[in-house]
């Protein structure tokens, strides 16, 4: 299975971390946004797309490329993320934009995965921030776990 992890990650690296351990289980490049030529996506039979959540939403870069990405047929993707507040509704919302974009591209999305990121945007700064430490150690075990799943389910 010749995967892809499409990402932006910026503030403290959240989820370059999440997405390092993807890469490892699965075997995949690592690629921001603005390294991928729309068209060669289509190279790829499972590709994850990432980014730290603002404004209860993906990076804008990210969108921009679902939005340039050709259609596809019978190719499978999931969607990752780290932001300050968690909750599955809010995940949920948090991914419904870029899922959307995905799924109007033809893609099948077998699965999401979202963690707490350090956050010390706006005037969390003046607070020492939120989530300090996170992704820890357990999120990573999680990534891995969610990664190893994927393989096992497409695999079936």
């Amino acid at each position: 299975m010749k995967s892809l992890l499409v990402l932006f990650s910026f503030h403290h690296k959240n989820t370059e971390k999440i997405a390092n351990v993807f890469a490892k289980v699965l075997d995949a490049q690592i690629k921001t946004p603005r390294q991928i030529i729309p068209e060669e996506i289509q190279e790829f039979s499972l590709v994850g797309f990432g980014s730290g959540i603002y404004d209860a939403k993906h990076h804008r870069t990210l969108l921009e490329l679902a939005d340039k990405i050709p259609q596809v047929t019978d190719r499978k993707a999931f969607i990752f993320s780290t932001s300050a507040v968690m909750g599955k509704d809010k995940v949920s919302e948090d991914h419904s934009i870029l899922r959307e974009k995905l799924q109007t591209k033809g893609y099948m999305i077998v699965d999401e995965f979202a963690c707490k990121g350090y956050n010390t945007n706006s005037f969390l700064r003046y607070l020492g921030g939120m989530n300090k430490g996170r992704p820890n150690a357990e999120d990573l075990k999680h990534a891995e776990e969610f990664a190893q799943n994927l393989i096992q389910n497409l695999q079936n």
